[in-house]
């Protein structure tokens, strides 16, 4: 199987937050090589620190660093697949970044790692 992390899913595992069960942060640390993170979080983490709604603990700078000294090296970008299955998405959940993630997880067929069950009236396959 293979994961895709929403954002709220990779900062809690970033800062070891006890908000992250203990299964899903022993998945992410022993399975590393099936998960990906997205561009989009990389998008939103970069709005939200620059807005002063988050604090990463380390710059920013040092984000994509940190996932590659975590074997977090999986970014999943954004493409054509995924904007058009966002265009055809309906309008259970609003957030754009998450839309996006639902998408990416969509079109890839990925499980998506997020506490977020109104992710599931999308259809997705969503572990938490």
């Amino acid at each position: 199987m293979k994961y895709l992390l929403d954002t709220h899913t990779l900062i809690w595992f970033m800062k070891g937050d006890s908000k992250l069960p203990v299964a899903v942060r022993e998945l992410i640390t022993n399975d590393y090589a099936n998960c990906y993170v997205s561009i989009i979080s990389f998008w939103e983490l970069a709005i939200k620190i620059s807005l002063g709604k988050i604090d990463l603990e380390i710059p920013f700078i040092e984000f994509e660093k940190w996932l590659e000294e975590n074997n977090l090296k999986r970014v999943l970008p954004l493409n054509n697949l995924h904007i058009l299955r966002l265009s055809q998405l309906p309008f259970h959940h609003r957030d754009p970044f998450n839309r996006t993630l639902i998408c990416q997880a969509l079109a890839e067929d990925l499980t998506l790692i997020s506490k977020e069950e109104l992710f599931d009236n999308y259809g997705i396959q969503r572990l938490w």
